[in-house]
């Protein structure tokens, strides 16, 4: 029977390419998001189940579960991938989009890792993932709501690691410093010409890493990791 994955907030970038990566690697995957319909078309690709969800909510997330549950079975693989990004001057953030961001980014992986974990105990095993962000270890100004989010969502990241470790379930946190290429852009030109530098994170390329990490023998698991481009600086 294959393993099961599931990404939640899943759309057309660095999410599709790491469901493409574990479709390919024989994983059933499910697809959960506010608005499902932008993934019909991933859907068809790789046999995935699109599910929506709005992971700032208990109800919601709690029933994503139970429907995954029914359908599919549980996840073996869980990828945590929404953020809210709020910016400007402290004096002039609206205190409702700050919250927002919050939720979005820290409560909703929370309520994410939860339910994954319950299932996880019950296989024995799995492998709980958080994409992170410059912002996970940065504070810059005018950015403290995305800062506070991605500081929230570290932390919660190296608790699980330590609580669950142990119960044979990898938590890994990924840090991703830089811009992220958008997705299907013509690269070809520029890797003819030699001109091609590299200046984004390619989201395939970033799915290689995910997908090392998932398949890491426990005795040497890792907890995070920071990915850049070779320009960026740090």
């Amino acid at each position: 029977m294959s393993k099961i994955a599931l990404i939640v907030g899943a759309g057309i970038g660095l999410s599709a390419a790491f469901a493409r990566a574990l479709a390919a690697d024989g994983y059933k995957v499910v697809l959960a998001a506010r608005n499902i319909d932008k993934l019909e078309s991933l859907c068809n690709e790789i046999d995935a189940e699109a599910i929506s969800c709005d992971a700032s909510s208990v109800d919601s997330v709690a029933a994503l579960f139970a429907s995954m549950q029914q359908s599919t079975g549980v996840a073996d693989v869980v990828l945590y991938n929404p953020s809210a990004y709020t910016a400007g001057a402290i004096t002039d953030l609206d205190p409702e989009l700050v919250l927002n961001s919050l939720m979005q980014t820290a409560y909703g992986a929370f309520l994410v890792a939860q339910q994954a974990a319950i299932g996880m105990k019950q296989l024995g095993g799995g492998a709980l993932f958080f994409t992170g962000a410059t912002a996970s270890v940065k504070g810059f100004p005018n950015f403290a709501p995305f800062a506070m989010g991605k500081f929230a969502l570290r932390g919660l990241a190296q608790s699980l690691a330590r609580e669950l470790g142990p119960q044979n379930i990898h938590v890994a946190h990924f840090i991703i410093d830089g811009g992220i290429a958008s997705p299907g852009r013509d690269i070809s030109s520029d890797e003819v010409s030699g001109n091609f530098n590299d200046d984004q994170l390619e989201p395939d390329a970033i799915a290689q890493t995910y997908m090392a990490v998932l398949k890491q023998q426990r005795s040497a698991w890792t907890h995070e990791v920071d990915l850049r481009p070779w320009v960026e600086s740090f």
